[in-house]
């Protein structure tokens, strides 16, 4: 069985598909670059039954919202994606099934979140390898940075989408409102009361 999810983000939401029981082991299955989550589609019927898959589609990619304009698409961000995914589906730790760009992200992932990842399976991807003295700095920054981040956006009231309607009728209210203390000169040009 098939199952579409989709989960809210700040910038719309994240689309996914899932297969399997919700009682079984999970398994994150991230797609490559310019790719989305129906490459897995031919894949997981040919894997063990015994797994619940998600494979999700990353922002900008398949059915997910796009980021806003003039916003990056940087690995950390995709990340931040995975983590914003296992929050949403109340996974504390899961395998990730990674191809391509998505086994990047998967092996990025795990590095920073090492205690949510049960096992890591790369298909056509290198392991992410890092040749620093700051391996564990860097990763402790970039987790913290990804944590502090979703905390923020926890803490704060959904925005209220307002229509194109509503808000020309609260242009045309404040307009009408302003123009009661307003009186005009003999150039038409208005100007507030308090001022002639």
């Amino acid at each position: 069985l098939i199952s579409k999810l989709k989960l809210a983000v700040p910038w719309g939401h994240i689309a996914a598909r899932a297969w399997g029981s919700h009682q079984a082991a999970p398994v994150l299955c991230l797609h490559g670059w310019l790719d989305n989550a129906n490459s897995f589609d031919r894949l997981i019927p040919l894997l063990p039954k015994d797994f619940y898959y998600v494979a999700m589609d990353f922002g900008g990619h398949g059915l997910s919202s796009h980021y806003s304009p003039g916003f990056p698409y940087y690995h950390q961000n995709f990340v931040s994606e995975v983590r914003r995914v296992a929050a949403a589906l109340k996974w504390n730790r899961f395998s990730i099934l990674g191809h391509s760009f998505g086994g990047t992200v998967g092996g990025m992932f795990s590095c920073i979140f090492p205690e949510m990842v049960d096992k890591l399976v790369l298909l056509d991807s290198s392991p992410l390898a890092l040749d620093t003295n700051e391996v564990d700095n860097l990763l402790t920054c970039k987790r913290r940075a990804i944590e502090h981040v979703l905390q923020v956006e926890a803490s704060r009231k959904p925005a209220q989408a307002v229509s194109p309607e509503e808000m020309l009728q609260g242009r045309s209210t404040a307009l009408i409102s302003s123009a009661g203390s307003c009186s005009c000169t003999t150039s038409k040009i208005c100007r507030p009361t308090s001022c002639s």
